[in-house]
């Protein structure tokens, strides 16, 4: 990835904090590397090397500032919302796909050889999958090290590494000092909140409307898996290796995460998976500044700059509730879901209850097959549409998480019987992430267009949507609130 000189130095100079994680400044001279928004005094132009990721700055052999904490940056809109093979690969990555499965398994989920997949990832991001999933994990390893009283051995293996002495080893390339140290130097006392559960701050950039994504969630808040309370989203999770409830509480400048999981190995997924939900690593500068050229939605723009687009924790989660969503209003498919969770909730093993809110994580495509047909209370159709989506990401024909392919899963979709145009969007912009989706035959989206002003028929609806290109997900949302 080609990385502008004088863009980048005069965004470091102005210490603009909307290209955090955009790019890493690599001081050479120091030996460290930044975020743009380093309140460091800015380095000499000679001085200077500027980096597309964090692990391509690792492999030159830079260490994390201790300032400003590279490392915790939010993550690259780019890959956040590309669809090729590069962003696929990087939102796997995020998920611990490489820890988990290795290379091979990465290489497996994408459909490209290992070779092919190392010379794309290291020409765009000057890294490949090894040295990327390196970098994550010492950062998973400074969480643990700095919000927990577990002892060193075991955050080694939780975050991810294959030895203790990996571990030390790799904590002291990037931070510049042995686990020991960073627990000494921590910035406040371990966690006292109990075993497995630990707290941390989820960076984003400004503007966020918290107030549009606690709305968005609170509306459709499935009674037993998530709830909206006093500013705070609580919800339960299904984890690669185990359950685990968070608490999300949008404040100045990041989102107060307390996660509680049964395994500390899924901390990485864990928060990649909350990241995603709330959408914390989209440019709303950007997004505006598109829907903003509109007069339509300009007031709107102005009066709540930063609105997100929440995403999912589960894919094969919101496909269930979108197929049940269908043609029924939102409090009739809460009822549906909700005997559904009642009925499988025993059988489930996929969660455990928590003692504030009796959570427990939406059941997965196995719990919902062994369901008896009675368990549903829905026509039989629907109820098939939803054992099909259930057998096809079981037998990994569907993909319906962010690394999948969105041409390939809207295609699959689509060819499901009872998933039509509107489940098929609705799927491609919450669980895949596609920024562009215009659901113009949506009642809400159609409702919202003739509350200001706009054309409100599905096919003049979708013409005038051109203008909002490649943010027609987020013209949605905000068709959504004027409703």
């Amino acid at each position: 990835m080609e990385l502008d000189f004088e863009r980048c130095y005069r965004a470091v100079d102005s210490r603009d904090p909307r290209f955090d994680g955009w790019f890493y400044t690599g001081v050479t001279s120091t030996g460290i590397y930044c975020r743009p928004s380093c309140p460091a005094m800015t380095p000499k132009r000679q001085n200077v090397r500027f980096f597309p990721s964090a692990a391509a700055a690792q492999g030159a052999g830079l260490r994390a500032c201790r300032r400003c904490r590279p490392d915790a940056a939010p993550g690259s809109p780019q890959w956040d919302v590309r669809a090729d093979l590069v962003g696929r690969a990087m939102r796997l990555i995020a998920d611990g796909v490489v820890d988990r499965d290795g290379v091979p398994g990465l290489a497996g989920r994408l459909g490209y050889t290992e070779r092919h997949l190392h010379r794309m990832l290291q020409a765009e991001l000057g890294a490949g999958p090894l040295a990327l999933a390196r970098a994550q994990r010492a950062q998973t390893a400074r969480i643990l090290i700095e919000t927990t009283g577990l002892g060193l051995a075991e955050v080694a293996f939780a975050a991810g590494f294959g030895s203790v002495r990996q571990f030390n080893e790799t904590v002291r390339e990037v931070y510049g000092g042995t686990p020991s140290e960073l627990r000494a130097g921590r910035p406040g006392p371990a966690s006292a909140t109990g075993a497995g559960t630990l707290s941390l701050r989820l960076a984003y950039r400004p503007p966020l409307h918290a107030g549009a994504l606690l709305d968005f969630l609170a509306l459709r808040a499935l009674p037993g898996v998530e709830v909206v309370r006093d500013g705070t989203y609580h919800r339960a999770l299904r984890l690669p290796h185990g359950p685990g409830t968070v608490t999300l509480t949008p404040s100045d400048g990041h989102v107060a995460a307390t996660l509680r999981l049964a395994d500390m190995r899924d901390l990485a997924p864990a928060v990649a998976r909350c990241r995603r939900l709330l959408d914390l690593d989209a440019d709303p500068v950007a997004v505006d500044a598109t829907l903003a050229a509109d007069p339509a939605l300009a007031p709107a723009v102005t009066a709540e700059p930063g609105v997100r687009l929440p995403h999912a924790v589960d894919g094969f989660e919101l496909a269930v509730r979108a197929v049940v969503t269908q043609q029924v209003s939102l409090s009739s498919a809460r009822t549906t879901l909700t005997r559904l969770l009642s009925a499988t909730r025993s059988a489930s093993g996929s969660g455990t209850d928590d003692p504030a809110d009796g959570l427990v994580a939406f059941p997965g495509p196995a719990d919902v097959l062994a369901a008896p047909d009675p368990a549903f209370r829905m026509p039989a159709a629907r109820r098939e549409t939803i054992r099909a989506l259930a057998r096809a990401v079981t037998d990994g024909t569907l993909d319906l998480e962010p690394g999948g392919d969105r041409e390939e899963t809207v295609r699959l979709l689509a060819a499901v019987p009872g998933v039509g145009p509107w489940t098929t969007g609705y799927l491609a912009m919450r669980a895949l992430g596609d920024p562009d989706v215009a659901l113009t035959t949506d009642l809400g989206v159609r409702r919202g267009a003739t509350a200001l002003g706009l054309p409100d028929t599905p096919k003049t609806l979708l013409a005038y949507a051109d203008r909002w290109r490649p943010w027609r997900s987020y013209a949605t949302i905000r068709l959504w609130r004027a409703a």
